[in-house]
């Protein structure tokens, strides 16, 4: 009966786990995105300067990427449904406390702190558990699930700017807190699913001889479930190394190009409602994006490293080719061509993830990763805000994010090429021990 499990089900009752992934993703990281709207409300509400306000965002960015390890170690140790409930409690509780307003650090603690702990203890679990129900489609299943960020983000623009303006930005967070208490639903629809590493190994006792192996047998199956710890040894092991230095560098210039459209824009002359367009066409071509590389790399035509890598390059070109624009229409067709690779990599770059580090691992895998590259989101927009000044151009600060992704596309290459040897490595070593099986039988059959 084992046997029948030991293999994720990929599909099934996995595509209600995609769903409320999906939904998790819109109401974390969407609400993530469009909370720039509130960011004037509250500044002239506490009279504060911009500096000062803009903290409340990047709490909540930093305890959402400090927060993945803990995330993932409590999906390690309980399931992923009580940490996704878990996440929408504290989600909830941060707006509904920051609907109090009562002092600039009070919107830190809130809002900031219980938002982004809410956030990473319910996008973290969410983001894993999808690849845990699936195997040969978990590229596609990823995608989708990714893809709720895109199309909450795009609705929530302009019903956030609703409720701002029908019971003010203290009233607006209190319903945003009530909404995100959806996670919750989404965290119940998340059936534990036993870990295809753990039925495998009970599967294979199950063969073991009569006798003393039905004790052993007994003994394997308790333990993984009792001694599995969050693994921290996995930042010895290269070809993670080489994955996180990638996500430091690729996370150095993600977040770049949102943050000086915008203002390329303005500098360019265009109208700021034509300016509020170009987010609308990111939001949409990423949410394209996502769904046909997802679609495409679950055809298992190219291998997803290597797709991974095609998708940066084109990153990086479209990068270096944005600035090139001199009115609406070029700079909306390169914005629509980064945001279309953009949402080609977020498709494939945690299918990646498992597929360097193995399912058994990836729990650990994915709080490691999340929070090393932090530290490439927390240093990219200062780095871009430096050369921007000292070059006097808003253009300067998207050549420097599309050197860095070519920077990072070289570590993804030396990856893959590490992998191929060690793949090589292994079949040579199978191939000899299996030369040197027969000779040790045909000795015994001599002595005989």
């Amino acid at each position: 009966m084992q046997a029948k499990h030991s293999n994720p089900p990929d599909g099934g009752y996995g595509w209600v786990v995609v769903v409320s992934a999906f939904m998790v993703m819109g109401l974390t990281a969407a609400i993530l995105k469009t909370f720039g709207l509130f960011f004037v409300e509250i500044q002239q509400h506490f009279d504060e300067l911009a500096s000062t306000t803009s903290w409340i965002t990047s709490v909540t960015i930093a305890i959402f990427h400090l927060g993945a390890p803990a995330a993932s170690s409590l999906c390690v140790r309980y399931t992923h449904r009580a940490v996704v409930i878990t996440g929408g409690l504290l989600a909830f509780s941060g707006m509904a406390l920051g609907f109090l307003g009562l002092n600039m650090v009070w919107m830190y603690a809130t809002t900031g702190f219980l938002q982004g702990l809410g956030i990473a203890f319910s996008w973290t679990p969410a983001v894993s558990i999808v690849s845990h129900y699936f195997s040969k489609k978990r590229a596609l299943a990823n995608a989708v699930a990714s893809a709720g960020e895109c199309a909450f983000a795009f609705t929530f623009g302009p019903f956030f700017q609703w409720l701002i303006s029908q019971y003010g930005w203290k009233g607006a967070l209190l319903i945003i807190g009530g909404i995100q208490l959806n996670i919750c639903v989404c965290g119940l629809l998340m059936r534990p699913l036993a870990s295809s590493c753990l039925l495998e190994a009970s599967h294979s006792e199950t063969e073991t001889p009569p006798g003393n192996g039905a004790t052993r047998m007994d003994k394997e199956d308790k333990s993984p479930i009792t001694h599995k710890t969050f693994n921290w040894m996995l930042v010895r092991r290269p070809e993670f190394i080489l994955y996180a230095i990638f996500g430091i560098l690729a996370a150095m210039s993600f977040f770049v190009p949102p943050l000086f459209l915008v203002p390329l824009s303005y500098s360019l002359g265009i109208d700021e409602s034509w300016t509020a367009s170009l987010l609308s066409i990111l939001a949409t071509v990423d949410f394209a994006g996502r769904l046909l590389c997802g679609w495409y790399a679950n055809l298992h035509i190219t291998k997803t490293v290597h797709l991974l890598t095609m998708t940066i390059t084109l990153i990086s070109t479209s990068l270096m080719l944005l600035p090139l624009a001199n009115n609406y229409l070029s700079l909306a067709i390169f914005t629509g061509f980064y945001g279309f690779f953009f949402g080609t990599t977020v498709a494939v770059h945690i299918t990646v993830l498992a597929d360097v580090v193995g399912m058994p691992d990836f729990d650990s895998a994915l709080g490691l990763f999340m929070l090393i590259r932090s530290t490439g989101g927390f240093m990219g927009p200062p780095l871009a805000g430096l050369i921007v000044d000292m070059a006097g151009d808003y253009r300067a600060g998207f050549y420097m994010a599309g050197a860095t992704l070519v920077l990072s596309a070289g570590f993804l290459v030396t990856l893959d090429q590490f992998q191929q040897r060690k793949e090589r490595g292994s079949q040579t070593n199978s191939k000899q021990e299996k030369s040197t099986l027969p000779y040790p039988s045909l000795h015994l059959l001599k002595l005989q």
